[in-house]
């Protein structure tokens, strides 16, 4: 596949980052018996793999904004880019030895989403996608899943975590979504997840309490695999309301009308 520039600049930086945390990785295991070890490392090898990201793409383009979750915002100076930067997203997973985690990054012109880079460094899977020419994994082709069913489906979600979110209604939702398909995962990657869904491997995926850079390039991603992305209620405002519907045309809508009927 032909990529721009900006692409390649979006990959060279995120694989770049990829390569670090890899071997970040490698050095986990024998971080578990370390009392601050663990949490102190990760924290490190986030702030590495930012770092590697956010020098390359001020290299290539120093006008452009920033918007990076371990380093907070950096004004725009053409008024028109931002990167969203999420140098690890699956930290828990990272933590615990679990090879599900990705980079991610998006470019954002005037308030869309142009080009998104996701990069899985453990199963070395790059997938891309640049407004108005499709979605690749691994400069494949990527389409999402054509199932319609919901009882044949497989459907991505979020849980979260202590001190964070509102478990009560995401047991509330899960407990219904649950009773409608074929089966929910939780992989720990909202990033990963929506670009399987992408990819076709989820047909489905929801989430609330999400960050602008867990979701910027997977949007991208679905919509130019076909795939439909809203937020809760069906508009394109993810970022304001922290919550992401995606599937295909008929997964995205029926999705939506179970979440809507779990609230009642």
């Amino acid at each position: 596949m032909a990529r721009s520039a900006l692409l390649n600049v979006m990959v060279q930086a995120a694989t770049k980052a990829g390569r670090s945390l890899a071997r970040d990785f490698g050095e986990v295991e024998s971080l578990q018996v370390a009392r601050k070890g663990p949490g102190d490392f990760v924290s490190q090898a986030d702030h590495r793999a930012e770092k590697i990201i956010r020098e390359e793409l001020q290299k290539a383009r120093p006008s452009y904004g920033l918007l990076m979750e371990e380093g907070g915002e950096i004004e725009s100076k053409d008024g028109q880019h931002r990167w969203i930067v999420d140098p690890l997203d699956g930290t828990t997973n990272f933590l615990h030895g679990i090879p599900i985690f990705c980079v991610s990054i998006a470019l954002e012109r005037n308030g869309q989403i142009v080009a998104s880079v996701i990069y899985n460094p453990i199963m070395d899977e790059l997938y891309t996608a640049e407004r108005g020419n499709g979605s690749f994994c691994n400069d494949r082709r990527i389409r999402v899943a054509g199932r319609k069913d919901m009882t044949d489906c497989l459907i991505g979600t979020g849980i979260p975590f202590i001190g964070v979110g509102n478990h009560g209604r995401s047991l509330k939702e899960i407990r219904y979504v649950m009773g409608e398909v074929a089966g929910i995962r939780r992989c720990g990657s909202a990033a990963l997840d929506l670009a399987w869904v992408a990819a076709g491997r989820l047909d489905a995926f929801w989430e609330n309490g999400l960050k602008p850079w867990d979701m910027a390039a997977g949007v991208l991603l679905i919509r130019e695999a076909g795939g439909f992305v809203s937020d809760e209620n069906g508009k394109d405002q993810m970022f304001d309301t922290q919550t992401i519907i995606a599937g295909n045309e008929h997964t995205h809508l029926q999705l939506r009308e179970f979440l809507a009927k779990a609230k009642n």
